[in-house]
């Protein structure tokens, strides 16, 4: 894809391949520019580099949960530019409830339905305009992935 592609940027944050090369496939053919990341520390190492859309955030991952990525980003001020769904088999009253209080704008059970799943990216896509992040020195945004 061009990095001068416009269609919305979306990072999906999950330690599972299997789930990332299907979200990543779904959100491609949905018309979405899919990135990825395996854990929290890498999405927060990478986040100062890259414009997104939304982000798709798994709860149970190594290294940093998605709890805790949502903590960090709520503190920082991003969260309140980058709408977040969390995307988890943890579907508990409880789980949901910590999401949507730390800051997540939506929240969806494992497995999904890919029309269901493309609709409510689309809408966290149209909640905040998020402008380019300030230029920084390190590595180019286009096409990189951190495994």
């Amino acid at each position: 894809m061009p990095a001068s592609s416009t269609r919305p940027r979306v990072m999906v944050v999950d330690d599972d391949p299997l789930i990332v090369e299907l979200l990543m496939t779904r959100l491609h053919f949905g018309g979405f520019e899919p990135l990825k990341c395996t854990d929290g520390v890498s999405l927060l190492e990478r986040l100062p580099h890259v414009r997104l859309d939304a982000l798709v955030l798994d709860v149970n991952m190594p290294r940093m949960d998605g709890f805790t990525v949502l903590s960090l980003l709520a503190q920082s001020g991003r969260l309140k530019r980058l709408p977040t769904m969390m995307l988890t088999a943890r579907n508990q009253a409880v789980d949901v409830d910590k999401a949507l209080s730390l800051g997540a704008m939506d929240f969806m059970a494992k497995p999904i339905q890919t029309d269901v799943f493309l609709r409510r990216i689309r809408r966290l896509c149209r909640r905040i305009p998020v402008p380019a992040p300030e230029p920084q020195q390190g590595p180019a945004e286009d096409h990189w992935v951190i495994d």
